[in-house]
């Protein structure tokens, strides 16, 4: 049975560009994501900018594939699998193929056995997961497709990551069902869309949480680096170059 993949990825520009080539090639990588969705490989995808850099989210559709260690996987065949975190992507589309028109504009990030243009990024929190394509479909067309990000202090990185793994495992904190928070070095990238549909992962809506209590106590704003262009807030909101799903032309 397929599985729907929710994935985060980071890129950052080179200068070897102006605004109407990127342009240009953004409206490539929106026609190549239609394509996808049409063929039912792909469901949503928005890209980002913060400056030089770029960060993807988008859900994939693949076949179930439990990771395994590295040497089983390069006997079984199974291709791409140079840094650790992409084994669960092995049957989905990565994103330098449908954002290829992007490659010449992107700097190459040093990997552990070959170098790339997007790097992963770690998915670390949300409120839901999809079990099929009929139940993550989206009941309208979502006014907003948001992407933010923000920058944790480095002493308090790793708080931040046991405090948030600790309410998914409780899965009793409602927030949006379609919000995904993922992590690549001290920076957090927050996709959600609005209006918001409140679920929680264990599904129990009468039932409160109680280790949010803990991440209350630890004071959570001093988690963060508070940039100026996010005007006191801990997440700051990011234009999108596109953001785009499957019920925008259904």
């Amino acid at each position: 049975m397929e599985k729907i993949y929710r994935l985060h990825y980071r890129a950052q520009l080179n200068k070897d560009y102006t605004e109407e080539q990127l342009q240009e090639a953004i409206c490539t990588c929106k026609q190549n994501i239609l394509t996808l969705q049409k063929e039912g490989r792909v469901l949503t995808a928005a890209l980002y900018r913060h400056e030089k850099m770029l960060f993807l989210y988008y859900e994939a559709l693949g076949e179930q594939l439990e990771v395994t260690e590295p040497n089983t996987l390069a006997e079984e065949g199974v291709a791409g699998m140079e840094e650790s975190g992409e084994d669960i992507q092995a049957t989905t589309v990565h994103p330098t193929e449908f954002l290829a028109s992007l490659a010449p504009y992107l700097c190459v990030w040093p990997g552990q056995k070959q170098d790339r243009l997007w790097v992963h990024m770690y998915h670390i929190y949300y409120h839901n997961t999809p079990e099929s394509v009929e139940g993550w479909a989206r009941a309208a067309v979502p006014e907003l497709r948001r992407g933010r990000i923000a920058f944790l202090r480095d002493e308090k990185l790793f708080s931040y990551i046991y405090h948030h793994k600790a309410i998914v495992d409780e899965g009793l904190l409602p927030g949006d069902r379609y919000q995904s928070i993922a992590l690549h070095e001290n920076i957090l990238f927050s996709y959600f869309e609005e209006p918001k549909t409140f679920v929680n992962v264990r599904n129990c809506p009468d039932k409160e949480s109680e280790v949010i209590k803990d991440w209350i106590a630890v004071d959570p704003e001093s988690h963060f680096i508070h940039m100026p262009q996010g005007k006191g807030e801990n997440f700051m909101f990011l234009p999108a170059l596109f953001a785009m799903g499957v019920e925008d032309w259904k």
